[in-house]
């Protein structure tokens, strides 16, 4: 059996789309593991759903496992995640040629980062891939831009972005 993949490209966003026909939900995740292991392992509200999510590999291919919990799991393991966790609004809408996009808006320390993923059928697809005009610089394979990163040291980063 072959193992789940994720294939995503992720940009800064450069101006912000029109979200009338975005779907809206709340997220946040924290990560059990530390900084130095090379699988991630996430946990993640999404509205009313809860995952707990394996990652890894690096890059645009990324291997991943999800499975539902119930929420007194997720509670019971969310301490767990102090000090390395992420905080977000996300819009859901559509690219044309029938892509999604996931514009996250992040908040807390985060704030006033905006980031936008799209996640694509193949390797090709994502590398042939022409980013709307609205979408700025790729930071897909830049691993201060990954959510497990941002949790960890992402005020110094959005400090840096912000010039300051």
């Amino acid at each position: 059996m072959k193992a789940p993949v994720e294939i995503e490209r992720k940009f800064l966003v450069a101006g912000m789309p029109d979200l009338s026909l975005a779907d809206r939900s709340s997220l946040r995740q924290g990560y059990l593991t530390v900084p130095e292991d090379s699988v991630e392992v996430r946990l993640r509200q999404t509205d009313e759903t809860f995952v707990l999510c394996v990652k890894s590999g690096e890059g645009i291919v990324r291997g991943e496992r999800e499975i539902e919990i119930s929420e007194a799991q997720f509670e019971m393991l969310w301490p767990q995640t102090e000090g390395r966790r992420v905080v977000k609004t996300r819009w859901v809408g559509q690219l044309d040629g029938g892509l999604t996009y996931e514009l996250d808006i992040f908040e807390g320390d985060l704030a006033p980062l905006v980031m936008v993923e799209v996640e694509f059928q193949s390797e090709a697809d994502a590398r042939e891939f022409v980013a709307p005009e609205w979408f700025g610089r790729d930071v897909s394979t830049d691993k201060r831009f990954g959510n497990k990163s941002l949790a960890l040291t992402g005020v110094s980063l959005v400090r840096e972005l912000a010039g300051g």
